[in-house]
């Protein structure tokens, strides 16, 4: 799965803004992860678990997330 992302200055952008946002989409794309995944990128095993953790508490906050947003329908 090849992710090409790119860019494109805009209007009365600085450099260091197109930067900034070349990053977040890289985040965001997950472009890095899939990377050292792909390659056997050690991870530490505590890194791991901390990882695992996080991941954990994102899904629980989107499900609580989700609860809410039916109660108030």
């Amino acid at each position: 799965m090849a992710i090409n992302v790119s860019v494109r200055l805009r209007k009365n952008e600085t450099s260091e803004r197109l930067i900034r946002r070349f990053i977040k989409k890289c985040k965001r794309d997950r472009v890095v992860e899939t990377y050292r995944d792909k390659t056997g990128h050690y991870i530490k095993p505590s890194v791991r678990k901390k990882i695992k953790q996080r991941k954990a508490i994102r899904e629980q906050q989107k499900l609580q997330r989700k609860k809410e947003a039916k109660l108030f329908r």
